[in-house]
């Protein structure tokens, strides 16, 4: 979960201010934590404090709002917003890649494949209960579980567009084609799932390195932050993090942040 934050904190200054360019300073000044970060650390804590599925619904939805009105100027999309301080928290069949920014935890919790369908409906469908929103998260889930398995990145990338995205195999979804037409400007950049989960698998397929991973994401445009968070997740799968990236990236966290985050690597066993 600490790359998908890690991917959230280098990708939120270019969110507005796209950049074609991955030869960027990795942390900068102009770095800061968004709504990424907070809800991934409310999926990792909910995930802590549950032992059923029902149970990890309700703490869920306890988690995020505990979270989200403690951190309420994070840069969370309006009708998430209302739902954090409404009385009676509803979803709200949304699509959008919030469902897949925050899923990380899952990825690293689940046990085998079956695990993390259940898991990730359980934490995605208290807000996002659309078919295209469940299925972002279930994907990146997904994709981090395997490369927890020491599945190689074709093997992944293959799974994921056989069961998920089968437009990651045409030549509109490569990193390359993404790099020349993808962003705000072009008009391509989207916050939804179907178009922005399939473009974090693209970026994920053309890495080399953890921060090549959240480098190559940045550099395709749109949506940095969220796009940098869901490949984050899968190249800590894969790679690993480098000990003096994950050793910046805690000083952009709270501590509250950091005692969770802590909490779930010992738990999943992750350090």
């Amino acid at each position: 979960m600490l790359g998908a934050i890690i991917g959230d904190i280098v990708g939120s200054r270019f969110e507005f201010h796209n950049t074609k360019n991955k030869h960027f300073n990795f942390f900068d000044e102009r770095c800061c934590f968004t709504d990424d970060t907070v809800m991934t650390v409310a999926v990792a804590k909910a995930l802590l404090s549950s032992k059923s599925l029902s149970e990890l619904k309700r703490n869920t939805v306890v988690c995020m709002r505990r979270f989200g009105q403690a951190y309420p100027h994070s840069g969370y999309g309006g009708m998430f917003s209302r739902w954090l301080v409404t009385a009676n928290p509803q979803p709200y069949n949304s699509y959008g890649n919030g469902a897949a920014m925050r899923i990380s935890p899952v990825g690293f919790l689940a046990r085998d494949a079956g695990d993390v369908k259940k898991l990730s409906e359980a934490v995605t469908s208290v807000t996002h209960n659309h078919p295209e929103g469940l299925k972002g998260a279930e994907a990146i889930a997904m994709a981090i579980y395997w490369a927890r398995q020491n599945e190689d990145k074709e093997d992944i990338f293959q799974f994921i567009a056989r069961y998920y995205y089968p437009v990651l195999k045409t030549e509109e979804l490569t990193y390359e084609s993404l790099h020349k037409n993808y962003s705000w400007e072009y008009g391509l950049g989207s916050v939804t799932c179907q178009d922005s989960v399939p473009q974090a698998i693209a970026c994920f397929k053309k890495s080399e390195s953890f921060e090549d991973a959240i480098r190559l994401a940045v550099s395709i445009g749109g949506d940095s932050d969220t796009i940098a968070a869901m490949v984050g997740g899968i190249a800590e799968a894969y790679y690993g993090i480098p000990e003096e990236i994950e050793k910046q990236a805690y000083e952009f966290l709270p501590e509250d942040f950091i005692t969770v985050i802590e909490k779930f690597r010992k738990f999943a066993n992750l350090q």
